[in-house]
């Protein structure tokens, strides 16, 4: 609603405009285009059919149009999470949580007629270090506690935590690992369970393979130990191994940035090059007019306040370097509206985007839904006629 901002929907940079096009209409460009790859386990079997990954899972019942054709198999009973943050809460939640209480969200259609034929009763979400390391936020953590018919349970002796991790949990910085610890203990007063659905945290334990012949059955584990000073700590493996069965296995341990064309890029941290926030060519020389903020700038860590202080120092940098850009008037957004014109490429407003909520809500309302998300782009961009005059 800004007068100065512009929407151009339907428009991947690289793809459909090139950043040295941007720079003939704009004096900067600030890439904020997050991380869209998953990272993978790099273990045998992990190509299996019923492992996936938590972003095509979460893509898929949330409607990305990506994602909207892919199938899970439903029919197992046992599904493995393997990851320590709220991505993998996500994926056990969604998993978890009854027909009747997602039918009044605005899960896709499709997901929810899917879900609906569930027989998953037994979810274990496996991480790598311990209940202090966990990355889950307690808001999150706790819901799993409080999910309908089921029963969250972490086995008490994991919670035995060494030295460096109780000072981890004693220090300001820990606070929310001190909270996330105070509710798996609550996790361990049910164990073992008589529920018939279960949903277990597991720690310290390294994915080694997914086994299986045609499709997953089973995955086998490293049993870990932490090694180091506090907040430095390293999972080492002890020797030992343990197999869970399991049908449906999904990988939540984090997602990466795609490379750009004609932008410098860091491939083993799958990360823009930057200083500040400015980016710089491969000798480290700077590119004046070009920036990057949140998880393409520093990879797939933090929160929204992590980005607002990651946002603010690139605005600082990129303010600082104006006496360095180039100078003279550039046609800005109505000068790149034409040219995604005059290349044949078919951009989306601001107000055909509203066009696109006003069908999604106004189908959601019908079903209870806040919304009914549109699955599909070529419904989209019908959609964005609706209303039109």
């Amino acid at each position: 609603r800004s007068p100065g901002f512009h929407f151009f929907g339907h428009v991947q940079a690289g793809r459909d405009v090139t950043v040295s096009e941007l720079f003939d209409t704009h004096h900067a460009v600030i890439l904020a285009c997050g991380a869209e790859a998953d990272r993978k386990l790099g273990i045998p079997g992990e190509s299996l059919p019923g492992s996936h990954s938590a972003a095509q899972f979460v893509g898929w019942y949330n409607g990305h149009p990506d994602y909207r054709s892919l199938t899970f198999d439903f029919s197992q009973e046992i599904a493995l999470v393997i990851g320590q943050g709220n991505v993998a809460l996500d994926v056990a939640r969604i998993l978890a949580k009854s027909v009747d209480d997602l039918s009044h969200t605005d899960i896709a259609e499709h997901a929810l007629d899917a879900l609906a034929t569930s027989r998953v009763r037994e979810i274990h979400i496996v991480g790598r270090r311990g209940p202090a390391q966990a990355k889950f936020t307690c808001q999150e953590l706790g819901e799993m506690g409080s999910l309908a018919g089921w029963t969250a349970l972490v086995d008490p002796a994991d919670l035995a935590l060494n030295a460096a991790s109780r000072l981890e949990i004693a220090d300001k910085m820990g606070r929310n690992s001190a909270k996330n610890l105070a509710m798996f203990t609550k996790f361990a007063s049910s164990w073992p369970a008589g529920s018939q659905r279960r949903c277990e945290f597991h720690f310290l334990l390294d994915p080694r393979e997914v086994q299986g012949c045609t499709r997953v059955e089973a995955a086998r584990f490293a049993r870990n130990a932490l090694e180091g000073e506090p907040f430095h700590q390293t999972a080492v493996d002890t020797g030992d191994s343990i197999e869970f069965a399991c049908g449906l296995l999904f990988r939540s341990i984090g997602y990466r940035a795609a490379p750009i064309e004609e932008l410098p890029f860091d491939d083993a941290r799958g990360v823009l090059r930057h200083t500040n926030g400015r980016l710089n060519d491969t000798s480290g020389r700077p590119l004046y007019g070009l920036y990057a903020t949140g998880w393409i700038k520093r990879g797939a860590t933090g929160i929204i306040g992590t980005n607002r202080a990651d946002s603010l120092e690139t605005v600082a940098t990129l303010l600082s370097d104006l006496p360095q850009l180039e100078v003279g008037e550039k046609a800005g957004a109505a000068g790149l509206a034409a040219k995604l014109s005059a290349s044949g490429t078919r951009f989306v407003t601001h107000d055909q985007w509203l066009r696109i909520d006003r069908v999604e809500v106004s189908s959601g309302r019908v079903k209870g839904k806040p919304r009914e998300k549109l699955t599909r782009v070529d419904a989209m961009l019908d959609a964005c006629m609706a209303g039109a005059s």
